[in-house]
């Protein structure tokens, strides 16, 4: 069985625009190149899991995220493919939804379809709605501060088996 993290992109990846469709916009989050560069050389397949709300919203198109995510992974210059599965949820909250994080339906087909090992596979964002997710699907769950929450605000969020780390690239130093 393999071992996968599974990423939210704005506020964990790149820097959170809200609502961004211009991939001249794209701007990475420091040491976020060399962590998902180790990550893989520790063996982890990488997936993107990201809300897109401003779809449903009608503020840009399924087109425009793709081409957000194409800057994306320019900058990262990392060996293609460099995730090996995408989920884009496009659905504005108030919208019904499948995979919408905090559902857990994107990690459970994922670990499924891909033979992955849940004990060692992690959710990382930067939104209360990232960590449920994986808390839900039964993965470690990693909150990182390079969004709009803090430390002392994920520990206001009480949310019990979340573990706390500065950005991406302090978790991935965990990792073995």
């Amino acid at each position: 069985m393999s071992k996968a993290l599974f990423l939210d992109r704005d506020g964990t990846i790149i820097v959170d625009k809200h609502y961004l469709a211009d991939p001249a916009g794209v701007e990475l989050i420091p040491g976020v190149r060399s962590a998902l560069q180790r990550a893989r050389e520790l063996g982890y397949k990488l997936f993107l899991f990201t809300n897109q709300s401003g779809i449903g919203r009608g503020l840009y198109t399924l087109d425009d995220a793709l081409l957000v995510n194409a800057r994306m992974e320019t900058l990262l210059a990392l060996a293609s493919p460099l995730f090996a599965g995408l989920c884009i949820a496009p659905e504005a909250p108030d919208q019904p939804s499948l995979y919408r994080k905090p559902s857990p339906r994107f990690i459970q087909e994922t670990i499924e379809a891909h033979h992955l090992d849940p004990a060692q596979c992690a959710m990382i964002g930067d939104r209360p709605s990232d960590v449920k997710a994986g808390l839900s699907a039964g993965i470690r769950a990693i909150a990182v501060c390079t969004g709009e929450e803090t430390a002392e605000t994920w520990r206001q969020h009480t949310l019990p088996g979340v573990e706390i780390h500065a950005d991406l690239a302090a978790f991935v130093a965990t990792l073995t």
